[in-house]
């Protein structure tokens, strides 16, 4: 009856109150349904500006002959320097606020189209304008799939790839799990949830989707039974064991 009772306690702790692989986050139900990975989504090649991106924003008038001093013009006459940059957020609504043409609307397109639609808008003010941007705040969340290591990766280029960003994370882990890649991507309010298995060659295409900002990629961990089930049952076999030693003892006395 004692023995029986030491078993079942063991079962109850491992079954109820143990710790075994909860540093495998965001778990899904085995009928969840992942969000579908349209064509757009693996053909797009660069991204696109969102909210909260921090613009660098530069000026050329004549084709690029003449940098815009837009601090020191009097009138809307331009000087030259070498060294006028700035900076702009774009607002919630997808709007950011820009010398002289005031709020414009760069949410949801590339740098390259933002950059068009900019010289058109200043082309009213000066004559051939050159617009140059770059967003300088992009980064990515890798979970690599160790349990409990992350990286925040930064975007440095218009079209890094899933591939790209997890090599910049020190690669897959070796308890991470290839067979679910999930990517967790804000759209509008809601963040959608997709899954991809890198396992496979003919899934390739996956890897080269183009990251955006403040996308979380997460390779599940691999669950590690064994291992977590010695971590709980060792303290309570070494209590055990004292247990019985000490027992041992005063009897020994007695």
């Amino acid at each position: 009856m004692g023995r029986s009772s030491i078993v079942l306690g063991l079962a109850v702790l491992l079954l109820t109150g143990c710790a075994i692989n909860r540093d495998i986050m965001f778990r899904t139900p085995r009928d969840f349904q992942f969000d579908t990975v349209s064509d757009t989504m693996r053909q797009d090649r660069e991204f696109k500006i969102q909210p909260d991106d921090i613009l660098s924003f530069r000026m050329y008038a004549n084709d690029g002959f003449k940098m815009v001093d837009m601090v020191n013009e009097q009138n809307l006459s331009m000087t030259s320097t070498n060294r006028m940059q700035f900076y702009y957020t774009v607002y919630p609504d997808g709007h950011a606020k820009l010398p002289v043409v005031g709020d414009v609307q760069v949410g949801g397109l590339t740098v390259r189209q933002a950059e068009i639609m900019l010289e058109e808008q200043y082309a009213t003010y000066y004559q051939k304008p050159f617009v140059l941007l770059n967003v300088s705040n992009r980064r990515v969340v890798v979970f690599p799939g160790g349990g409990g290591d992350a990286k925040v990766v930064a975007l440095e280029n218009s079209n890094t790839s899933l591939l790209e960003v997890l090599a910049k994370a020190g690669g897959v882990a070796n308890r991470g799990n290839v067979h679910h890649v999930k990517l967790f991507r804000l759209e509008g309010d809601k963040r959608r949830v997709y899954q991809f298995d890198l396992s496979d060659i003919q899934n390739l295409a996956y890897a080269d989707v183009v990251m955006q900002a403040d996308d979380i990629l997460y390779v599940q961990p691999k669950p590690e039974i064994a291992r977590g089930v010695l971590q709980e049952i060792t303290p309570l076999i070494t209590l055990l064991t004292t247990t019985v030693l000490v027992l041992g003892i005063v009897r020994s006395f007695q």
